[in-house]
This record gives structure tokens, C-alpha cells and sequence, in this order.
């Protein structure tokens, strides 16, 4: 485990890699986003990740989600998550809970006083319930906004979502969030590229099925590229913070 490490101490020192290694992370969403925040998570040595996605993998998740291959089509992504981290890193505690994110489930998703919780969901009510709740309990947060319809990888930023401009998804969390009485001193990473006439595009997914706790919804255009960085980003901004590091 030493030598899979190594370049991260040279990176970081000693004393910042024993952070990561005793940090507790809590990932919700393995989609496109959350599987690549995972992954750069895994790969510095983070102690513990609990690892939350209720969905399957489907064929029209292939073309943007870590996990998504033509092999795994049908299993859950939590399980695939573990999997994986496990066999990036060992010494890793990965956790899988195959859970929705809602008001019966977020005792067990938040349970043990985590040192970051990552928002990687992609519906709106359960990411602003789950962002509501996390700031309820006073816990750190990094949040992800929409990567869908951008392609400019110039245009991803980080920083608190009261200054976010240009999303129209931080716009909609943040007038959910205003109404429940949440404070917006939490961090996020968006995208300043507008989405302009591609949000007209949008089509319900033919694979997108009906869930007991959720409901069919449009389906946005994304590009592998994009969702990579927004969560390769997250991962960086949570190494920083954990590793005692951020600006």
C-alpha cells in the first residue's frame, strides 16, 4: 500500500497523507459525476468511504459513467463503487449503501459524524433535501451543480453557491434551500459556460424508468469529458480541504 501511495506523499508530505488516511467521506450519488469524485477520492488514500446510490447501471449511462459497462448493466452502482475502491485501495473502509437520499434515510447515510459529505445527486428535491440536512447538521460539504450541457472545461469553477452565476440548477437549489431556512455558506463546483439553446433539447430518457422513490424525469446531453471533470474537481477540492491545504 506504501508504494500506491508514494506519489501522494511526495505531493503532499507525510503528515498531510495521514489525514486523508484517517478521513471519513461520505459520497452520495455514483453516477457521472460522484464515480469520478470517487475515484480521485480512492486513489489519495482517503481512510473511509461510504459509498450511497440507490439506481442501477443502464445502457445510456455507458457514455459518461465510471462504472457503466457493458458488463455491469443492471448491478448497482454502490456495489460497483466498493468494488472498485476496494481494488484501488485496499486499506480503504468502503461502505455501500444501496439508499435513496430522503428524509428516511439520512440518519443512516450521515450516521457517524463524517468529515466531508460530497453531493453528487442529479434530482433536484432529494439534492436539496440531502444539502438542507448535511448544513442542518453542521457537517462540511462540497455540492455539485449542473455539468450537463457544458462542454468548455475552462469554465469549472469552485466556490460558495451564493456566488454561482450561470447555472440554472444552483439557481433552483438555492431558491429550494432559502425557502427551508438553509444558510448558502457551503461550497460547490459549477460551470460560468451558459447553457443557451442546448437546454431546449432535452427529452424524457426512454430508459430512464418509474422508482418507488423517484419519477421519471427529462434527460440532459452530457459529454463524458465534462462529468469527469466537475467530479475529478470535487475530488480535488475535498483532498485540499481534508489534507489541511485549501486556499
Amino acid at each position: 500500500m506504501e508504494d500506491r501511495l508514494a506519489r501522494i506523499r511526495l505531493m503532499l508530505g507525510e503528515e498531510r497523507l495521514e489525514r486523508l488516511k484517517r478521513s471519513f467521506v461520505v459520497v452520495v450519488g455514483m453516477g457521472a459525476v460522484g464515480s469520478y469524485a470517487v475515484e480521485g477520492l480512492a486513489r489519495s488514500g482517503i481512510g473511509r468511504l461510504r459509498l450511497v446510490d440507490f439506481d442501477v447501471v443502464r445502457a445510456s449511462n455507458i457514455n459518461r459513467q465510471l462504472y457503466a459497462l457493458g458488463s455491469t448493466l443492471g448491478r448497482h452502482k454502490a456495489d460497483l463503487a466498493a468494488e472498485r475502491v476496494l481494488d484501488i485501495n485496499p486499506h480503504c473502509r468502503a461502505e455501500k449503501m444501496n439508499l435513496f437520499a430522503d428524509t428516511g434515510t439520512f440518519d443512516a447515510i450521515l450516521e457517524g459524524s463524517p468529515d466531508l459529505v460530497i453531493d453528487a445527486i442529479d434530482s433536484l428535491g432529494p439534492k436539496a433535501g440531502l444539502i438542507a440536512e448535511v448544513v442542518k447538521r453542521g457537517l462540511p460539504l462540497i455540492a455539485s451543480m449542473g455539468a450537463a450541457l457544458r462542454t468548455d472545461p475552462a469554465a469549472v469553477r469552485v466556490g460558495p453557491i451564493k456566488e454561482v452565476v450561470g447555472c440554472p440548477l444552483a439557481a433552483k437549489v438555492r431558491n429550494l434551500l432559502r425557502k427551508s431556512g438553509t444558510h448558502l455558506d457551503f461550497t460547490c463546483v459549477y460551470s460560468l459556460e451558459p447553457v443557451g439553446e442546448l437546454k431546449k433539447k432535452r427529452q424524457v430518457d426512454p430508459e430512464t424508468e418509474f422508482h418507488e422513490q423517484g419519477r421519471r424525469r427529462a434527460a440532459l446531453g452530457s459529454l463524458p469529458t465534462l462529468t469527469g471533470i466537475f467530479g475529478l474537481t470535487i475530488a480535488n477540492a475535498a483532498i485540499m480541504k481534508l489534507a489541511g491545504t485549501e486556499k
